[in-house]
């Protein structure tokens, strides 16, 4: 595998926390609609149960919540998620303006 290949499956299908987090940041989301939204807003398609396990550990780690409605739980990020969400941005930002340099 290339290098940038090697890069963008680990930062995309191999990390995909960031990516539900922006997507939770925007609405509150169930989790069947995961998959979908991140194959629509960021061009990768996640596996099926991947998204799940993912949300499942933000939800341990408090970085999101849920609440049951209508029979289905709905997720939301956190206060807390929001600020990791942050630190993600600020760190790929230092990395470009360094780049830039």
């Amino acid at each position: 595998m290339e290098p940038f290949e090697r890069f963008k499956q680990l930062n995309t299908k191999g990390n995909l926390w960031p990516y539900i987090l922006s997507i939770l940041k925007e609405k509150p989301t169930h989790a069947w609609q995961l998959q979908p939204l991140v194959e629509e807003k960021f061009g990768f398609k996640p596996g099926r149960i991947t998204p799940y396990r993912v949300l499942y550990r933000l939800e341990e780690t408090g970085f999101v919540k849920s609440q049951k409605k209508e029979r289905r739980r709905v997720y939301q990020i956190t206060e807390k998620g929001g600020e990791e969400l942050r630190k993600v941005r600020d760190f790929y930002k230092k990395i470009c303006a360094q780049h830039n340099e």
